[in-house]
């Protein structure tokens, strides 16, 4: 049976203090909003300083709590240890390791340096900040990490094959680490979402989008069940779709996302 905590449970066992990373919209910004209002205190980290700073005082305001943002680029080497050094005096109970970025397209049209910069910020940033906060985490025998992937990470999808790629590599951190660490009081999910109303399907023609999640949505059905890992699949089509081709021989399956994409 799924384990859904109420709200005084989840802020005991999460709280005091949340991290967000690509705090400043999309499923981002809904994790800080839903957080907030669950009376949480706040670190907000993106690489857009004035929407985080303007998201920052919407939520002091509206629910009286503490809000820390960060700039920092996650494509940067150094930005996990940026992050770990600036919560470093906090009890920070639930990390949301929510940015990322990738782009669609046939693979060897792809920039290179948007590739690699993809890796870093879907990749290594969420690897290392996990390696940081997991000992944290240990220590105080309670709280969770959320990682934001992708319903593209349950297999390679063709024209989006290195954001896929990276959101494979997300999905087994998560479930590795949420089996290492359900033992010691710590829940892991992964959020694999389709769909959403998110910033990264701005030129996408939206007549070729069906099923179409808002983040708020997203970010409400994860909370509710962040005990219930080691991967979640908000939307029930997703889930269906993705089941089916999972069901499927590997070749036929990618065979099919490929002509689908082409559309």
């Amino acid at each position: 049976m799924d384990k859904v905590a109420s709200t005084s449970e989840f802020t005991e066992h999460y709280g005091p203090v949340a991290l967000v990373t690509g705090a400043s919209s999309g499923i981002g910004k809904s994790f800080a909003e839903s957080l907030a209002a669950q009376g949480f205190d706040l670190v907000l980290v993106a690489r857009r300083l004035e929407r985080l700073e303007a998201l920052a005082d919407e939520l002091r305001s509206a629910h009286g709590i503490d809000v820390n943002v960060h700039r920092v680029d996650l494509a940067d080497g150094s930005a996990a240890h940026q992050i770990l050094d600036v919560t470093s005096s906090l009890d920070v109970g639930l990390v949301v390791s929510n940015a990322g970025t990738g782009d669609k397209g046939r693979f060897e049209s792809g920039d290179a340096r948007v590739m690699a910069e993809t890796l870093m910020v879907n990749c290594n940033t969420p690897m290392l900040l996990a390696h940081g906060f997991v000992p944290r985490l240990k220590l105080r025998r309670r709280g969770g990490i959320i990682f934001t992937s992708s319903v593209e990470g349950l297999i390679g999808c063709p024209f989006s094959t290195v954001y896929s790629s990276t959101k494979g590599f997300v999905n087994s951190l998560g479930e590795g680490l949420w089996g290492e660490l359900a033992p010691e009081g710590i829940d892991v999910l992964t959020l694999c979402p389709g769909a959403t109303a998110t910033d990264r399907l701005q030129g996408i023609d939206p007549a070729t989008l069906h099923n179409v999640m808002s983040p708020d949505e997203v970010v409400r059905r994860t909370l509710e069940n962040i005990r219930n890992g080691p991967i979640y699949i908000p939307s029930e089509h997703y889930k269906t779709t993705f089941g089916q081709l999972l069901s499927m021989p590997r070749d036929q399956a990618i065979s099919a996302i490929a002509k689908q994409m082409k559309k």
